[in-house]
């Protein structure tokens, strides 16, 4: 069984950062901002079954969104990610999600992700409480902080968006997930930072 999980939110968040965390249980204090698509694939077991990951990090800056646009097609589960530093990609979360009622089936599985959990209090812009009153607003059933940098809820979250997938379509997540690069691979359009930006 194969599933399609795209993650999404603005330039910075992380979610590059959660990706390799959970792939490949690793983790960089600077990152190569995402300018492009790029995907990853791990296996899993979930409820006693194999499953294979195909998970899709897109860019967050706007001039790229016409790009990500195309990868909704096919996708069966979303990762929304926001930076609980940073009040504008919260308030982000909703031309996000609006992107992903105009391109995505309207059933697709979704979790809302408030990164950077680890933070000293002092540095939090965005509460817990607001994370999860987003959610709610959007009827989004899961919701978590995470740190990529501690490894905290990290799998917790793929796993859940997982779950509800094959909840959701069961048997007919057999088929491969599309993929939709002209190349037939992920592509793979990195920019260096200068001095490197601190991603979670």
């Amino acid at each position: 069984m194969q599933i399609k999980l795209l993650m999404i939110g603005d330039s910075g968040v992380g979610k590059t950062c959660l990706l390799l965390r959970y792939a490949n249980d690793s983790f960089s204090p600077t990152f190569i901002t995402t300018i492009g698509i790029d995907f990853k694939i791990k296996n899993v077991e979930i409820d006693g079954k194999t499953i294979k990951l195909q998970i899709w990090d897109t860019a967050g800056q706007e001039r790229f969104r016409t790009i990500t646009t195309s990868y909704f097609r096919g996708a069966q589960g979303i990762l929304l990610v926001y930076d609980v530093t940073d009040r504008q990609s919260f308030n982000s979360i909703h031309n996000w999600v609006s992107q992903l009622n105009s391109n995505a089936d309207p059933n697709i599985s979704r979790v809302l992700i408030g990164n950077k959990c680890d933070v000293p209090e002092s540095e939090r812009v965005v509460s817990v409480e607001e994370g999860k009153e987003l959610a709610a607003q959007f009827g989004i059933e899961n919701f978590f902080e995470c740190s990529a940098k501690q490894d905290l809820n990290v799998t917790a979250a793929f796993t859940k968006v997982a779950h509800h997938v094959m909840n959701r379509v069961g048997t007919s997540a057999n088929k491969p997930a599309p993929v939709t690069t002209g190349g037939g691979g992920g592509i793979e359009l990195n920019e260096n930072n200068n001095g490197g930006k601190k991603c979670c």
